[in-house]
C-alpha cells in the first residue's frame, strides 16, 4: 500500500503554521508554540480515535496478529505524521526536563507504530487499540491545556481551567491507569503464548510492551503530580477559610 506519512505530514505542519501565525498571531510568544501544538493535536486525537476504531471493528481478522488492513495502515500513517510534526515542535521549542518527557513519549509511540505498519506488517489491531484509548482524551487534554495557558491573563481561561481539570484527570486516570494496562496485560499474555509466533518477531511484540508500559507509568506519575496539586491547592483554600 501507498506510504501517505508526507501527505498526512504537510497537513499537520501546515496547520500548525497556522495556528502560529495566524490563529494565536495575538497570544503571548510564550504560549503560542504550545497553543499550536494543541491546535494540532486536536486535528489529531479525536478523528484518530473513530479512524482507529473503524480500522478494528471493518477487519475480517481482529486477532492481535492478524495483518494490517489497508484502512488500518492509512491511520497508523495519520498517527505517525501527527507524532512527526508535534516532535519539529519540540525540538523547535525545546524547552527543558518537562519537553523532553514528551519528546521520549513521541519517539517510543513513533517506534511502535513504525515497527507495526513497516516491519512486522501486522499487529494493527493491538497497536491501533492502544491508539483510540491513548487519543480518546485528547480532546479534553487539549480544552484544558489551552485553558491553563491563559489562566493568568484571561479571568474567562481561568474559570474554564477551574472546571474542566478535575473531570479530565478522573477521565484520564481511568483510561491510562485502568483500561491501557487491561490492554497491555491481554496484548503480553496473547503474544507471550504464542498467538504470533512466525508473524510477528519476539523482538518486536516485547518491544511494544515494554514501551507502551514505560508510556502508561509516565501518564500516571503525569495525572498523579496534577492531583497532588489539586490536593495541595484545595488544601490551602480551606487554611484560608480557617484563618
Amino acid at each position: 500500500m501507498e506510504n501517505h506519512l508526507h501527505k498526512f505530514f504537510a497537513f499537520f505542519f501546515s496547520i500548525y503554521l497556522l495556528g502560529y501565525f495566524i490563529i494565536f498571531r495575538k497570544w503571548s510568544p510564550n504560549i503560542r508554540p504550545e497553543a499550536s501544538s494543541c491546535l494540532i493535536s486536536l486535528f489529531h486525537g479525536t478523528p484518530a480515535t473513530v479512524l482507529a476504531v473503524a480500522a478494528v471493528l471493518s477487519a475480517e481478522n481482529r486477532s492481535l496478529a492478524a495483518a494490517n488492513t489497508n484502512f488500518q495502515n492509512l491511520v497508523l500513517d495519520y498517527s505517525a505524521a501527527y507524532f512527526a510534526a508535534d516532535l519539529v515542535h519540540l525540538a523547535t521549542f525545546f524547552t527543558g526536563s518537562g519537553d523532553l518527557t514528551f519528546v521520549f513519549h513521541h519517539l517510543a509511540t513513533l517506534f511502535v507504530i513504525l515497527t507495526c505498519r513497516h516491519v512486522a506488517v501486522h499487529g494493527a489491531v493491538a497497536v491501533l487499540t492502544l491508539l483510540a484509548l491513548a487519543e480518546v482524551t485528547s480532546a479534553p487534554q487539549n480544552a484544558w491545556a489551552l485553558a491553563r495557558a491563559r489562566r493568568k491573563d484571561a479571568q474567562f481561561a481561568a474559570s474554564v481551567a477551574s472546571v474542566v481539570s478535575v473531570p479530565f484527570y478522573g477521565f484520564y486516570s481511568v483510561v491510562r491507569g485502568l483500561l491501557g494496562p487491561y490492554v497491555v496485560f491481554r496484548m503480553a499474555a496473547f503474544y507471550s503464548g504464542g498467538g504470533a509466533e512466525g508473524v510477528i518477531a519476539t523482538w518486536v511484540w516485547i518491544s511494544w510492551v515494554v514501551v507502551v508500559s514505560v508510556a502508561i507509568a509516565a501518564s500516571i506519575a503525569w495525572v498523579s503530580n496534577l492531583w497532588i496539586e489539586v490536593y495541595e491547592e484545595r488544601s490551602r483554600k480551606v487554611e484560608d477559610k480557617i484563618r
